[in-house]
């Protein structure tokens, strides 16, 4: 199951205690990533450029959602082969 599969499940079924351990052990596993120190001088801009890029990618993930159109089977198909 991926990551978000198991966060949409977890989601959805937030009474399962063994889902929700589940994906806590999933997002432990991960490694940290840091973006800037305290005392970096560019703290404040690579924040906002961590941020922006989340963002970003969001968005793009959500465009992408969107424009995935549903056809519904064609019954009227015939194999001849």
């Amino acid at each position: 199951m991926s990551d978000a599969e198991l966060k949409q499940y977890f989601l959805k079924h937030r009474g399962n205690k063994s889902a929700f351990q589940a994906y806590l052990d999933r997002i432990n596993q991960r490694p940290l990533r840091v973006i800037a120190s305290p005392d970096d001088p560019d703290f404040d801009q690579k924040v906002q450029a961590a941020i922006q890029q989340k963002l970003n990618a969001a968005r793009i993930n959500s465009n992408l959602k969107a424009n995935v159109v549903s056809e519904p089977p064609n019954d009227n198909v015939v194999d001849n082969g």
